[in-house]
């Protein structure tokens, strides 16, 4: 394991890659802890940085990076339903269960949400309370806010 600080417009991101894919996008200060990796260069990290400047000057919509992140099997089922929302587009907890095939996991999918390793790339910022209102991050808000606007073509960083 090999990690970097990358200096985003959000803030500090540590990234955190196996040699073969990302296994760790986090804001400092995270809501939980995770085994930090002594800092490198690698060529997964190299890319990740290149998209996330690409991303946040509103120039790029889809990540393609190789992921692997780590936790439970329905932590991943839930994981890999974010990647199908499209930029600039939001989905409730309600419909991320649908989509996972567990309709009434809407709690159990927020849960998994808040434990994706692999922020902003993963996008769990794109899931909304079903009446439309921004609802936890665990970046925070103001981040949440920011990613939803950025996609949305609200804030373009140059």
């Amino acid at each position: 394991m090999i990690s970097t600080i990358y200096d985003s417009v959000v803030g500090p991101l540590t990234l955190i890659s196996n040699g073969k894919a990302l296994v760790h996008l986090e804001f400092e200060n995270p809501r939980f802890a995770y085994n930090p990796a002594p800092a490198g260069k690698d060529k997964i990290l190299d890319e990740a940085r290149r998209q996330l400047d690409k991303y946040f000057a509103g120039k790029l919509r889809e990540f393609d990076l190789p992921l692997a992140p780590q936790g439970t099997e329905f932590q991943k089922r839930v994981w890999k339903a974010l990647l199908t929302i499209p930029y600039g587009a939001t989905r409730s907890y309600g419909q991320q269960a649908a989509a996972i095939g567990q309709p009434n996991a809407s709690r159990a999918v927020g849960l998994a949400n808040g434990r994706n390793p692999i922020s902003i790339i993963v996008p769990c910022h794109r899931v909304i309370g079903s009446n439309g209102s921004l609802t936890g991050y665990g970046g925070g808000m103001d981040r949440k806010k920011f990613l939803l606007d950025l996609e949305q073509g609200e804030r373009l960083i140059r």
